[in-house]
């Protein structure tokens, strides 16, 4: 258990990151300095007293408190993760993959990231997939439906590009 960063002689109880003017500082504080220095946790007490409550429905078969799971690398634990929506490492999403994920996959649709241009990235490999001949067949339709729209200066971009492809043949 690590001792308190100001007094020095209690456990720390509650680890506080912070960034002030890009400077990223953490450090480990009893719970007499954390009151202190205003990191106060305002569901502790709510939190023991709705255990006591659940207890007496069920017969206290929730485990007692213990300490947190904290990341090898970057030190967050989960409470620190669902309090801020901010997770501190790429090493956390395996480590809490078991909470976060139901989370990630509500929120996003989906746990595998797509990338944030993967539209993009899947109409250029359809683009490159399509053939010559078929992208000159469907440069010609957008070509007639400019002419039809009466936007020319669209049309004449797309009659330049079908010329270029039909010179590459």
């Amino acid at each position: 258990m690590r001792k308190c960063d100001k007094c020095g002689a209690e456990n720390a109880t509650t680890h506080v990151k912070t960034i002030i003017n890009g400077e990223f500082k953490e450090y480990d504080l009893c719970s007499a300095c954390a009151h202190k220095l205003g990191y106060t946790n305002v569901f502790a007490d709510m939190e023991s007293d709705f255990s006591h409550l659940l207890g007496s429905f069920f017969g206290n078969v929730l485990p007692a408190r213990t300490q947190s799971t904290r990341c090898e690398f970057c030190g967050s634990t989960y409470a620190e993760i669902a309090n801020t929506g901010h997770v501190g490492c790429a090493n956390c999403y395996q480590l809490f993959a078991d909470r976060l994920n139901p989370s990630i996959v509500r929120i996003h649709g989906n746990a595998a990231h797509c990338g944030k241009h993967s539209k993009i990235a899947a109409q250029a490999r359809e683009e490159r997939a399509e053939t010559k001949e078929d992208k000159i067949k469907r440069l010609q339709s957008q070509l007639d439906e400019a002419i039809k729209q009466q936007e020319f200066e669209r049309a004449a971009e797309l009659r330049d590009q079908i010329r270029e492809m039909e010179g590459q043949k």
